[in-house]
């Protein structure tokens, strides 16, 4: 392991940043490739600020790129591969999801072998396994059940084949006669600190008179904590390079949780705002089976209106499934097989997530008085 270097793609995004600040105290770490195809000024300034303990290279390129692939992984050890393209909605065109998620991670797969990389992690996602139906309840489930979705939307659809790719590439010769080990983590719904998703539903309840708009209440489900995802990748590279785990490690995936309470997205979204004021809406909905089937005739609607006009509709089947099952696992296997435990307590995680939370309310309030004047 003496003088490796680790490349991690999707650097500048969510999780990848965080990955990136927990191997920077990694043993015997020579080198830290961030990949990505743009990465803001801000983020860039902090990364060349962790130049003064590891040396860090930032390499601004398109995941569907192969010279900048090969470029990447040369002399690599450890890839850990977090970029992609989330999309709930199918807003994105479903050509485009499927280069970015399935090809790009079929081409860095290819990259490896040509170059010789041992170890690829892959960032995977609970919804590989489902939920299929909201009549469907699993409680604490785990890896031995099997389960998979049957969504063919782009975005589970495209994780879970790149998933199987990297899962089978496990045991791949490499061109210097050496072996690729893979495995894959599948985070629960990730929270924390500069979440998109859950900065969209503080804003839009900014604009609501602080009110947030109920979307998930049948759900429940554990969300993870960001810092504790990005730990969990930390041990998966230590696992794959310690040749004692690493054959029981290849080839697996892995579900990540942490010690967040079971609930709700809504109730999560309440719990991290609630000390700024919000409040969850107090108004009927509509039975989940009649938002399901209205789900269904505005994809029919989309669907038959194609040919001349992109209707988007505000919410799919796959959506209202999404966010209205019983869904939620263990992550005793990342225990035994990784030593996986989480970093950060609920209370922690609630504590740090709140306080950024904070700084967008403030931020919106000092906006409204800039307005005002």
């Amino acid at each position: 392991m003496a003088g490796w270097i680790c490349l991690v793609t999707g650097a500048g995004g969510f999780l990848g940043q965080r990955i990136v600040r927990l191997l920077v105290e990694e043993k015997d770490l020579q080198e830290i490739r961030a990949l990505d195809k743009v990465f803001s000024p801000e983020l860039r300034e902090e990364f060349s600020k962790l130049q003064s303990k590891i040396k860090l290279t930032i390499l601004e390129g398109d995941i569907l790129d192969e010279q900048c692939l090969k470029k990447a992984c040369q002399d690599t050890s450890v890839i850990i591969h977090t970029a992609c393209i989330i999309d709930f909605m199918d807003v994105i065109h479903r050509e485009t999801i499927m280069n970015v998620n399935l090809k790009g991670t079929q081409l860095l797969l290819e990259a490896c072998v040509q170059a010789s990389v041992p170890n690829f992690i892959y960032t995977s996602t609970i919804e590989v396994a489902g939920p299929n139906s909201y009549r469907e309840i699993i409680q604490n489930g785990h890896e031995d059940e099997h389960l998979e979705s049957t969504w063919s939307a782009s975005y589970p659809c495209s994780k879970k084949l790149a998933e199987k790719a990297v899962l089978a590439a496990n045991g791949w010769a490499l061109k210097n006669g050496g072996t690729l080990h893979t495995c894959a983590l599948r985070p629960m719904y990730i929270y924390g600190e500069g979440s998109v998703f859950l900065y969209n539903h503080i804003y839009k309840a900014l604009k609501n008179n602080g009110i947030i708009k109920q979307s998930s209440k049948f759900s429940i489900v554990n969300p993870v904590y960001v810092g504790n995802v990005a730990w969990a990748h930390i041990l998966a590279s230590r696992a794959l390079q310690d040749p004692k785990k690493a054959p029981r490690v290849g080839g697996q995936f892995y579900y990540i949780s942490d010690d967040t309470p079971h609930q709700s997205y809504d109730n999560l979204n309440y719990s991290l705002s609630k000390e700024w004021g919000f409040s969850l809406e107090s108004r009927m909905s509509l039975p989940l089976f009649l938002e399901y089937w209205l789900a269904f005739l505005l994809e029919i609607v989309s669907f038959l209106l194609s040919p001349i006009y992109k209707y988007q509709p505000p919410f799919n089947r796959h959506l209202v499934t999404l966010l209205n099952s019983v869904f939620t696992f263990s992550y005793k296997k990342a225990q035994r097989d990784l030593g996986y435990e989480p970093v950060f307590s609920w209370e922690e995680a609630k504590q740090k997530t709140m306080e950024w939370i904070g700084s967008i309310v403030k931020e919106h309030k000092k906006s409204l008085k800039t307005k005002t004047h």
